[in-house]
């Protein structure tokens, strides 16, 4: 039995549903993001953000959705969600009837004598999204379409209809590749079966982010989408969809998305996701290891959030000491500045050595630690000696006190 389930009744509720999310992280950074029945209400959703190094690794939303419709009879159901100021449109979520999420967040829609499922899941180890569809009972064959929502843009902003985006494809195995931006990696959607492209590009207006709005910030964005994809599935059959920034062997895409969910484990409870997840905000992106301050909006390799969860993160969560020197080690090297000259985030150096001290209990030897950090240890005290830091006074009492004008500089 699934650990974490929501029915068809709170579901449908959107004033309930809009409130659970979906999201799924990886090691290089990536993530996928979304309401439990697909609708995004914040500019942080999408199902495919990638970090891109052209803009100081800064995350991405590439793909912002897929909109899916099954022709049943003829007749078509469009079985995707979005709101259009305070209209939702088209209304996809009154198809569902069950989300899971274990193994991995799966949605089950029921057009009358035809039930079908949605699963999604990141690569551990690229910039890729996969959706697995599967005609589980039908009468007869169906056709799926599917339509790419593109955004192109950085996660803490909205884009727009404008004359810059370029809205062209080009065609590879089983799929399409675009890219609307200059610095951008290219989005490479595939199926692994053959599947027909229909051209007919068009900017989507207006999409709302209800989130944004009761938030007081901008809610509004332009989104393009450059046509559908179209295949038809018998009952029993399935099709993987995959979103990427490199192009992918179609043939093995079922097999690959087979063994991601097989890696991930048997996950039953809530301490099992947690351990599964924890491991996840280590990020290595160009064989550079980093820690995740959130999986969103939030930054990576951040000084005072890294401190405070690297012992959690490697040496309790059993990825050991080794991990755990190597990311304090590039904290080090990365944060120089902040460590020994200026920084708004006013105790977070001196963190690094409550994060020793625990390194130490953990086991670690404490004269080969105080040999390979001493100096460093002994640069930060001594940083906020008298006149060393404009935002730090060191009191005769021995306190510290931090004032700058406009900033918030402590924990709280």
């Amino acid at each position: 039995m699934a650990f974490l389930k929501f029915n068809k009744s709170e579901l449908v509720n959107l004033s309930y549903s809009l409130k659970r999310e979906i999201i799924c992280a990886n090691k290089t950074g990536a993530y996928c993001n979304t309401s439990i029945v697909g609708c995004n209400t914040r500019r942080y959703h999408g199902l495919l953000a990638v970090p891109v190094d052209a803009f100081g690794s800064g995350k991405h939303i590439l793909l912002s959705g897929l909109d899916e419709s099954i022709v049943v009879n003829h007749r078509q159901f469009n079985l995707g969600i979005h709101c259009y100021g305070d209209i939702y449109e088209p209304r996809g979520h009154k198809y569902i009837v069950d989300f899971t999420a274990a193994p991995v967040p799966t949605l089950t829609y029921k057009i009358g004598e035809t039930t079908f499922r949605k699963s999604v899941i990141l690569a551990p180890d690229s910039d890729q999204v996969m959706l697995k569809y599967e005609l589980v009972s039908a009468p007869s064959s169906c056709e799926l379409v599917i339509k790419p929502f593109l955004a192109f843009r950085s996660i803490h902003r909205l884009t727009c209809e404008n004359p810059k985006a370029r809205t062209g494809y080009r065609e590879i195995e089983n799929g399409v590749s675009f890219n609307m931006y200059e610095g951008f990696p290219d989005l490479i959607l595939q199926f692994s079966k053959k599947v027909e492209f229909r051209y007919t590009p068009s900017w989507y207006k207006g999409i709302t982010y209800t989130d944004e709005y009761r938030r007081g910030f901008d809610c509004k964005e332009d989104l393009f989408v450059p046509g559908s994809f179209s295949l038809k599935l018998r009952k029993g059959e399935s099709v993987i969809v995959s979103g990427s920034t490199a192009v992918e062997d179609t043939k093995a895409l079922s097999r690959k998305f087979s063994s991601v969910v097989k890696k991930k484990g048997n996950i039953t409870s809530d301490s099992d996701l947690l351990k599964y997840n924890a491991d996840l905000l280590i990020c290595n992106r160009n064989n550079h290891k980093q820690i995740v301050a959130g999986l969103t909006w939030l930054g990576t390799g951040l000084l005072r959030e890294t401190v405070v969860a690297l012992p959690g993160l490697t040496l309790y969560a059993g990825a050991g000491a080794k991990e755990f020197e190597e990311i304090l080690d590039n904290l080090i090297a990365d944060n120089q500045e902040r460590l020994l000259c200026r920084t708004t985030q006013v105790e977070a150096p001196l963190r690094i050595a409550d994060a020793l001290q625990q390194y130490i209990r953990f086991g670690a030897d404490p004269k080969k630690v105080w040999k390979k950090y001493g100096e460093t240890v002994k640069g930060i005290i001594e940083s906020y000696l008298p006149g060393r830091r404009a935002e730090v006074a060191l009191h005769p009492n021995g306190l510290l006190w931090a004032q700058k004008w406009r900033t918030a500089l402590s924990w709280m």
